[in-house]
């Protein structure tokens, strides 16, 4: 379930990078400097998503980490007493 998300989290990213090209191509061909601009924000807005994309997979890969050296500290402290 969390790669799906993950997943759709990035395609939303991508799509909004591809949608803010596209506006700021238009602005640019029209001489809409309003388009430009928008165009240009939603592309920032896809990197953020992207960032906190990266961001939530990498506290995860952490917490696992910890998670396991926990657990294997836990063994050792066992195995010492046994």
């Amino acid at each position: 379930m969390q790669m799906a998300t993950a997943m759709s989290n990035q395609a939303d990213a991508k799509a909004k990078d591809v949608e803010g090209k596209l506006e700021s191509a238009a602005g640019e061909l029209t001489g809409d400097v309003g388009h430009q601009i928008k165009g240009k924000a939603k592309q920032v807005q896809a990197s953020a998503m992207n960032a906190a994309e990266h961001l939530k997979e990498g506290a995860k890969s952490v917490a696992k980490k910890i998670g396991d050296t926990a657990d294997n500290i836990a063994d050792n402290i066992a195995n010492e007493k046994s």
